[in-house]
């Protein structure tokens, strides 16, 4: 009796071959997604305009996402990898005589400091904004029928890892006994969603108020003023009461 014939574990090579073409068609279709959305805003962009910036057919999009609610999740999922890297800069604890990484830096200075590397993000970026509050205005359930698993899981890693710098210096400074909070995490969470409607109040650039009882007016108001209130709530927040 002949032996049988030897397994071959090598992988399919033509199924190697389109997987990597559709690894790369997918990445081209949400780098075009991020132009668009940089170059024109998130409403402005269209799957048409996705399509055409790639050279294909707007069909073959929806072989590779689920809709524009996909793209969205996986584009806002790129800017929150680039925040990450900012905000783990700015919270590294440089200066105030730590050695670089040593998070020995005042807690303070360093919330302080996470949160204008948000900012400043945000003001350099308007669409990360809309595309952060446009997800959020969705409620959960929605979003996990129109976004697929893995792409939610992506989103969520991102979001999630912004988060943690948060979370690591206002751990921090909870040790130190300098910030009162109870919930390290939703305390993050809540500045996060604080931050970008702080963003979005910026962008309109005024402010609503009464000049006299029932008599409204509008103020202006710059980034800058927005950018140093936000610092402030965050601070107080962290320090909480005693």
């Amino acid at each position: 009796m002949s032996s049988p014939a030897p397994i071959d574990s090598r992988p399919d090579g033509r199924r190697s071959a389109a997987a990597a073409r559709r690894r790369r068609r997918e990445a081209e279709i949400l780098r075009a997604t991020r132009d668009l959305f940089d170059a024109r805003g998130v409403r402005d962009a269209q799957i048409e305009d996705i399509a055409r910036a790639v050279g294909i057919n707007r069909a073959i999009i929806y072989r590779h996402f689920t809709g524009k609610e996909e793209l969205f999740a996986l584009t806002l999922a790129g800017y929150l990898d680039e925040l990450q890297g900012r905000l783990t800069v700015a919270g590294a604890g440089h200066g105030s005589g730590a050695s670089p990484g040593s998070g020995t830096a005042d807690p303070v200075a360093r919330l302080r400091a996470i949160t204008e590397a948000f900012v400043d993000y945000g003001l350099e970026f308007p669409a990360f904004v809309d595309c952060a509050l446009t997800l959020m205005g969705r409620p959960g359930p929605e979003l996990l029928d129109e976004v697929s698993e893995g792409a939610m899981l992506r989103l969520g890693r991102s979001i999630s890892g912004c988060l943690a710098r948060v979370v690591e210096v206002v751990r921090a400074g909870v040790e130190a006994g300098i910030f009162h909070t109870d919930d390290v995490d939703l305390l993050a969470n809540t500045l996060y969603a604080t931050g970008l409607g702080g963003l979005q109040l910026a962008r309109v650039g005024m402010l609503v108020k009464e000049s006299a009882p029932g008599i409204p007016t509008t103020a202006r108001l710059s980034a800058e003023q927005v950018k140093e209130h936000l610092v402030a709530s965050s601070i107080a927040m962290a320090v909480g009461a005693p």
